[in-house]
């Protein structure tokens, strides 16, 4: 009985750290906010290994873990956006009145610019729909369709730590333009739900034939992560995707 509950301890804690998430996001606070993110995805990836090594899978720790994801993989990489992006869009605005020498209250106030941090919610927004897509798609077993809503939710969270912790100036520009971030926020909400299929890493054996997409994948990664540090983190989600669409599309080649 208490090997059944483990797994779901695991699913609770990744509550817990996504809801820690929130609060820091909502006071600013978005270097913490990643760290409870990153730690609410570890233990969402040990629940799953519990429930394997138990084989006490079942429909309450599915429901669970989806309830769960949608804390910590959807709403908080939405809070988070719109920080990034309310700040992108205020620090440019602040320019473009400094520039035009307005100076009333209500220059600051204009509509436009008011709404578009609210584009960073269709996160949340998307994942919700991929996470009850999940629960009934039965061909997600060995793979994904789509993008999981952790993979996001590290390339979100990479940002704000990029801007902490990196010097490498052409990345940091690249997340204070409000145009890269509402684009980000987009593209990854189209994958979410996208009906293209992406390779899970777990290993049914460890023949370089049968895996050759994930060793590749690895080693890049590890190549990324000791070059670039943080800045790698969005690389590697990317990357992950890029390999994901040219393994589709040899297979394609293959059956033609």
């Amino acid at each position: 009985m208490i090997k059944k509950q483990i797994p779901n301890l695991f699913t609770l804690l990744n509550l817990l750290s996504g809801i820690i998430a929130i609060m820091f996001a909502l006071s600013d606070k978005l270097v913490e906010a990643a760290f409870f993110v990153f730690l609410g995805i570890f233990f969402d990836f040990f629940d799953g290994f519990f429930a394997r090594k138990f084989n006490v899978q079942g429909e309450l720790g599915k429901q669970l873990d989806s309830l769960a994801d949608m804390v910590t993989s959807g709403v908080a990489p939405g809070i988070v956006m719109f920080q990034l992006i309310l700040y992108a869009t205020t620090q440019q605005w602040f320019m473009e009145l400094s520039y035009a020498h307005m100076t009333s209250w209500q220059d600051y106030t204009d509509i436009f610019y008011y709404f578009i941090p609210f584009i960073g919610l269709l996160i949340p927004l998307a994942s919700a729909y991929r996470l009850a897509n999940f629960n009934i798609d039965e061909r997600q077993t060995s793979s994904f369709i789509g993008l999981p809503t952790p993979a996001l939710a590290i390339f979100v969270l990479s940002l704000p730590l990029i801007l902490h912790y990196s010097d490498q100036q052409f990345f940091i520009h690249l997340i204070h333009n409000k145009y890269i971030l509402i684009s980000a926020t987009l593209l990854g909400s189209y994958l979410l739900n996208a009906e293209i299929p992406l390779f899970s890493l777990k290993f049914k054996n460890y023949s370089w034939a049968s895996n050759k997409i994930k060793y590749i994948f690895i080693l890049l990664t590890i190549i990324l992560l000791f070059s670039l540090k943080t800045v790698a983190i969005p690389l590697i989600i990317i990357l992950y995707v890029t390999l994901s669409i040219i393994e589709n599309s040899l297979m394609t080649n293959k059956l033609k």
